[in-house]
């Protein structure tokens, strides 16, 4: 079985960012996926469960109501790793290109009062949140973005090279 694209990517690299992490075409349009790196995988702890479930609800609310970018936006949604997000927009841009989107949308965390959708209506597990701990590490997202904007690793993912053998099998280190 071929490995799929984001397992391609050395995890034990890869520092929080903004990075491409496929492109595809649909209808004869581009998509775009984005990793949206918050934490080192398999080095800081993850992002706690409840706090994520209120950053995905605060910044899927800002990004479809963001005028500019509102009818780009396809999907905002966490990864299973909880160690950040995924965001697929119409269109092939360079992550640089989404670094003030994504800016204001964390930066927006801080100012929100009350989770948005976070009800028995609106939400599958209304109450599993936690406000105060996404507006943390909304913070402490928004001030790594800003003191490494000018670092090109935030924005291009370390890749790992598969060997593969005469007979086109994958070859893995143990």
């Amino acid at each position: 079985m071929e490995l799929i694209q984001s397992f391609s990517v050395d995890h034990t690299r890869i520092v929080p960012g903004i990075f491409t992490s496929r492109v595809d075409t649909l209808d004869d349009k581009k998509v775009t996926t984005y990793d949206i790196r918050l934490k080192r995988p398999n080095i800081e702890p993850v992002i706690d469960i409840a706090a994520m479930h209120s950053l995905e609800h605060i910044i899927a609310t800002y990004l479809r109501n963001e005028p500019t970018w509102k009818d780009e936006i396809i999907y905002w949604g966490p990864m299973g790793c909880l160690t950040g997000f995924y965001l697929i927009l119409k269109g092939n841009r360079a992550p640089q290109e989404i670094y003030d989107l994504l800016l204001s949308a964390f930066k927006s965390v801080e100012n929100t009062e009350e989770v948005p959708g976070a009800t028995a209506v609106n939400c599958g597990y209304y109450r599993m949140h936690n406000l105060e701990l996404a507006k943390y590490y909304a913070k402490e997202f928004v001030d790594y973005l800003v003191a490494n904007k000018g670092n090109s690793n935030i924005f291009e993912y370390p890749k790992t090279e598969r060997l593969k053998t005469d007979d086109g099998q994958h070859f893995f280190d143990s």
